[in-house]
């Protein structure tokens, strides 16, 4: 998150009508603007809040905006909705899904939970309101670790969505855990070669990989100590307090930007130029400025469905 930089009126592509019309809206409509990390970059930079969903959320909870216009993903939008009921959240484009959230449907977990009774539930926050519902736990990236050795260890446990990550799980805690075989189309799309390839032409340079990518990379990880596992938030931590003046990023490429803008000075390459993520680059400062002018399009959870998600959320949070 950006903790509130001022990013108006400096973005790119766009013509200077539509970024003063965004402006307009957004005092008229008492609007707050997010944007997740891998939005583009102009995207970002007349967001009020820049960061991963979660904290976006959390953010826009926290301040007196009557509408949020979440510049992310559908499932984000509904962690803003149940977050902040009262509020009006607007998601710029209904195209903007997830591969990774779409792995697994309620009914599909409720099965799985049917197979295995008594197990905890542990839900990566990438996932539809309706499967946050269904579980026990959400966690993020950045502290899916801190949940599950919070499990005590003769509990069964069943991970979803994403293998990756819940490999990666196994790996830091010892801990053998369900997987659901879901994965995230751009994170898996990073392969061992180009890390191999990074570690061998860039010695003297920091690898920063998200848990997401493919269970290989993070193995060939795991042998270099310059390389470290993080989450989006941590990378931007990371970056800035390392003496390092060089960083491989092993994410979706709009994080680039971010760290460009937060962590001036330093020099940041993404080990993969086509990890892009299609869903996340639908949203364009018009589509923004018809959001905010036309009310499009409102993102609602059931209440029943949100007060059970939003169980699983304050469930992760207590854990501190």
């Amino acid at each position: 998150m950006n903790g509130g930089i001022d990013r108006r009126g400096e973005s790119r592509g766009a013509s200077g009508e539509v970024l003063s019309r965004i402006e307009r809206l957004r005092r008229e409509r008492n609007a707050v603007i997010l944007a997740h990390n891998y939005q583009r970059p102009e995207v970002q930079d007349v967001a009020d809040f820049v960061g991963d969903s979660l904290g976006l959320s959390q953010q826009a909870a926290a301040t007196s905006a009557d509408v949020i216009a979440f510049c992310g993903v559908h499932f984000m939008a509904e962690t803003a909705a149940i977050l902040s009921p009262q509020k009006t959240v607007l998601l710029p484009d209904l195209e903007a899904g997830c591969s990774l959230a779409g792995t697994i449907t309620a009914a599909q977990l409720r099965e799985w939970k049917a197979q295995h009774p008594g197990a905890v539930v542990v839900s990566y926050v990438n996932t539809t309101a309706e499967v946050k519902a269904e579980s026990d736990y959400c966690c993020t990236s950045g502290n899916a670790r801190a949940v599950i050795e919070a499990i005590p260890r003769d509990r069964e446990i069943l991970f979803l969505p994403d293998m990756y990550l819940g490999l990666w799980l196994e790996r830091v805690t010892g801990r053998d855990l369900r997987i659901w075989l879901g994965e995230c189309h751009v994170h898996a799309g990073i392969r061992p070669a180009d890390i191999e390839r990074w570690t061998n032409d860039a010695p003297e340079a920091e690898l920063l990989v998200h848990p997401e990518c493919g269970c290989a990379s993070q193995a060939m990880a795991f042998a270099n100590g310059r390389t470290k596992i993080l989450s989006t938030e941590q990378m931007v931590r990371f970056a800035h307090d390392s003496p390092k003046e060089r960083f491989l990023v092993a994410t979706e490429t709009g994080i680039i930007h971010r760290l460009e803008r937060e962590v001036p000075g330093k020099r940041f390459e993404p080990v993969r130029e086509d990890a892009v993520c299609r869903f996340m680059k639908t949203i364009t400062l018009e589509k923004v400025r018809d959001s905010l002018r036309d009310g499009k399009h409102e993102v609602r959870v059931a209440p029943d469905v949100a007060a059970r998600a939003r169980g699983a959320i304050d469930r992760m949070l207590a854990l501190g």
